[in-house]
């Protein structure tokens, strides 16, 4: 979860490469059906960290929509997509945490064959999208921050699939806990970054300052 991975980094001239639009199209679709996959999956296994693998790939997909939205909008309106995105990491954040705690006063100890046969599949899920990205990940800031945001949700899964290990052995929910709880975190931090940064871009954006031709004509 980098700074720049829910869209806070921006870039003057938006990517137009009619390929690279297919990618997010197929990178959209891969992360909705993941989301609906883990939440079942999460739901079923009684699993806090791949319910927030499951929020995570949701983000995501939301954030390969919007891309492909703001293309070719004006920096402004991407850096207010942004502060969007910020806010809805945050409650993703606000949620894993409150979805961890509840699990542990309530003791329970997630299916952990369920927890590395669905984390499996999210990694690969997510390694063939970052396949897909790696061709634009020299690109400009929005392009290399969709990439990054790729890679580093394969390192989420990866932490699933250690949780997973750790659960079978300890029989223990601790260590599912234990990474959501991580993830929880990761998203509150990296949503306080995207925020900041937006404000920052709107703030500093000139588009922001001019009220518009027709107030101009009226104060005149």
């Amino acid at each position: 979860m980098a700074d720049c991975c829910s869209g806070g980094c921006s870039s003057d001239k938006p990517p137009v490469d009619p390929r690279y639009r297919r990618v997010l199209w197929i990178a959209l679709f891969v992360n909705a059906l993941m989301f609906g996959v883990e939440l079942a999956g999460g739901w079923a296994a009684g699993s806090v960290s791949l319910l927030a693998d499951a929020v995570d790939f949701f983000g995501d997909a939301a954030n390969y929509g919007i891309s492909l939205f703001v293309l070719g909008l004006a920096p402004i309106w991407r850096s207010r997509t942004a502060l969007v995105k910020g806010a809805t990491m945050g409650a993703y954040g606000v949620f894993v945490i409150g979805s961890a705690l509840t699990h542990l006063a309530s003791g329970t100890v997630p299916a952990a064959q369920t927890m590395g046969a669905i984390g499996v599949a999210a990694l690969l899920a997510n390694g063939l999208v970052a396949a897909l990205l790696f061709a634009f990940r020299k690109g400009d800031a929005n392009m290399r921050s969709v990439w990054l945001c790729t890679r580093n949700d394969m390192i989420g899964n990866l932490a699933v699939l250690l949780a997973a290990l750790g659960v079978w052995q300890a029989e223990s929910g601790l260590p599912d806990l234990f990474v959501a709880s991580v993830m929880g975190v990761l998203g509150l931090t990296a949503a306080r970054s995207v925020i900041v940064q937006a404000r920052a871009e709107m703030d500093a954006n000139p588009e922001k300052a001019h009220p518009g031709p027709i107030v101009e004509l009226h104060r005149r």
